[in-house]
């Protein structure tokens, strides 16, 4: 006859707790004949040990005592010379814990059991440990060989400038409400001002860094306005106007090219173009009667206006 599919039964249906209480696995079939039994756990063969132990047909596997390891998927596969059948997964559920209870922050320096934040940091500790069912968290700060509760949960969260010494110890217990079981861990939280101190260096550093930009840039821009005033300012020299004495106007008949001044009357430009190759030639020699000065720019050009024409003795026009 073919063998049904096998159901598992566990005892108790509620768990167990790890070191205490034992579980016993019970595979059924409804039918079939000649039936082997063959319990697998996840998915390998499972075989006597002093741990497991079974029942003289192996319909039943005891687990005694139940510890963290014995968690798994089980099954039962039956099988006879005309049919093979394997049930359901089933997982017992086994109470264990807390282990492995340790701190970790979000933030901050930490070295072994001494974490170490700079002042003005906000810092979250994160409290964790394996456990079955989950743990309830407590913080405790110890101060003054006292201690006291200061917060439930996994997490605290501890503002560095509001606490009330630069060194504090805390403890983060975890407790198994199950097994009875609790574990505790221990850290001090450092406080110091090394973040301030970077953040004020950090901070002369960039007003420094300001102040010599802003020079920079203004010296760069005070050099160029130069350059291009020097490079577009045109080579005059400076207007102006004014009355020369009659004497000069007789003196200047000699190099006017006309008999009268009064040919002369009008506005004069002298343009001094320097050679580039032989430098500027400037006679060394006065000429009588002339305003010229030695040294005089020779890129300037001067305007003279003659406003006055002296009047000319007789003699003069007669001749």
């Amino acid at each position: 006859v073919p063998v049904t599919k096998p159901i598992v039964y566990t005892e108790p249906s509620s768990g167990a707790v790890e070191y205490v209480g034992n579980i016993t696995l019970k595979c059924t079939v409804e039918k079939g004949t000649r039936v082997v039994y063959q319990w697998r756990k996840n998915g390998k063969p499972l075989h006597a040990s002093p741990t497991y132990t079974f029942s003289s047909n192996n319909a039943t596997v005891l687990i005694v005592p139940v510890v963290k390891e014995d968690i798994g998927n089980y099954s039962c596969l039956v099988s006879n010379p005309v049919s093979a059948m394997e049930s359901e997964i089933t997982a017992p559920t086994i109470y264990y814990g807390p282990y492995g209870l340790r701190v970790k922050s979000d933030k901050g320096l930490n070295i072994g059991a001494v974490f170490t934040v700079d002042m003005g940091e906000v810092i979250l500790f994160d409290c964790s440990a394996d456990s079955n069912p989950p743990n309830t968290y407590s913080w405790i700060q110890r101060a003054d060989n006292t201690t006291h509760v200061i917060k439930y949960g996994p997490h605290l969260e501890v503002v560095s400038d509001k606490v009330p010494q630069k060194t504090i110890d805390y403890m983060c217990r975890a407790f198994n409400n199950v097994t009875g079981k609790r574990d505790e861990t221990h850290f001090t939280v450092v406080v110091t001002s090394v973040g301030l101190e970077k953040l004020a260096q950090k901070g002369k550093s960039l007003s420094s860094l300001a102040v010599i930009t802003g020079i920079s840039l203004f010296l760069i821009l005070a050099m160029a306005f130069l350059f291009i005033w020097k490079r577009y300012q045109p080579h005059r020299g400076i207007m102006f106007m004014f009355s020369r004495p009659e004497a000069d106007y007789r003196k200047a008949q000699t190099f006017s090219g006309h008999e009268s001044a009064l040919d002369d009357f009008g506005i004069y430009e002298f343009v001094a173009i320097p050679d580039l190759a032989n430098g500027s030639r400037v006679s060394s020699q006065s000429v009588p009667g002339s305003d010229f000065v030695p040294g005089q720019d020779m890129l300037s050009t001067v305007y003279e206006v003659i406003q006055h024409i002296p009047e000319q003795p007789q003699q003069d026009h007669q001749q």
